[in-house]
């Protein structure tokens, strides 16, 4: 894999920084390929981007997250501002249409990127959005996902984490027999039991609501020059995350394709829950090379 350069990019209210492993523009006929996650930084893509070093690989940190710095005075993380700051990127990298493997919150980011910049954007692989908004039970999931900011606000970091992973591995639709759990114990799922007093994680807190709360403009992204494809993972059904990409997906008037492993599955060991990266690579290589 080529050498992993980094620059900054000097943003409206923020400083971005961003990895680049191999040249720009690229070489041959292969798009760059943007790897981004939300509220994931860009060493989670560590595993993944030395199997594409016939392509260059561009990862950053969204703003107020890891390296990237903010001055705008805010906290909060939208898929709007994100993709305005990506628009901004795609520039940076010399303005023509990149690939993109966006996980998660990123993927949700991503949309927005091509709702707005279509031309930034040559295929965008959308690997399990967590879209609130296509869920048949919405309601109820805005209101798990209530909870375990609840317990964040009250507790800390690990009774927060611990009520999320009771979330996000909950089979099926959010109903009366999810919400009558008592609530998890943080040290069963290897979490933290002392609350350190802090209240500013992205993920468990607020900051991150909108995300969640995205609402896709089907017609936009249907009528998009962007070729979109939803992914999910095998051993992610009938959790939240699978359930929100193959809501995605209908909402497009599409199918979502299978990737292996789960909502990290091009994750490396180096965050404790591995996925597949070898496999998961080969499948993105076979989608993107399906254009």
């Amino acid at each position: 894999m080529p050498t992993k350069q980094t620059h900054r990019l000097a943003v409206p209210g923020a400083d971005l920084a961003y990895d680049v492993r191999g040249p720009l523009p690229p070489t041959g006929a292969r798009r760059a390929l943007l790897m981004i996650g939300q509220p994931m930084t860009a060493e989670g893509f560590d595993a993944l981007a030395p199997h594409f070093a016939d392509r260059t690989v561009v990862t950053y940190d969204p703003r107020g997250l890891g390296r990237s710095t903010r001055s705008d005075g805010r906290r909060d993380n939208t898929p709007q501002q994100q993709a305005a700051d990506l628009h901004l990127l795609v520039a940076a990298l010399g303005g023509g249409p990149v690939d993109v493997f966006a996980s998660s919150g990123g993927a949700v980011t991503a949309l927005e990127l091509v709702a707005t910049h279509p031309g930034d954007v040559g295929t965008l692989v959308a690997h399990e959005p967590p879209i609130n908004a296509v869920l048949p039970d919405a309601s109820a999931a805005e209101r798990a996902r209530n909870a375990f900011n609840e317990a964040y606000e009250a507790k800390g970091f690990g009774a927060g984490m611990a009520a999320f992973v009771a979330m996000t591995s909950w089979q099926g639709e959010f109903t009366d027999a999810y919400f009558a759990q008592p609530a998890p114990d943080p040290a069963m799922v290897g979490m933290p039991t002392e609350d350190d007093g802090s209240r500013d994680n992205p993920l468990l807190s607020k900051d991150s609501w909108a995300i969640t709360d995205y609402r896709p403009d089907a017609s936009v992204l249907t009528a998009a020059s962007t070729r979109i494809v939803i992914a999910v993972g095998e051993e992610s059904a009938g959790t939240y995350t699978a359930r929100t990409a193959l809501g995605t997906a209908a909402l497009l008037g599409r199918e979502a394709v299978v990737f292996p492993s789960h909502h990290g599955g091009f994750l490396g060991g180096e965050f404790g829950y591995a996925g597949k990266p070898e496999e998961f690579a080969a499948r993105l290589r076979e989608v993107l090379d399906a254009e």
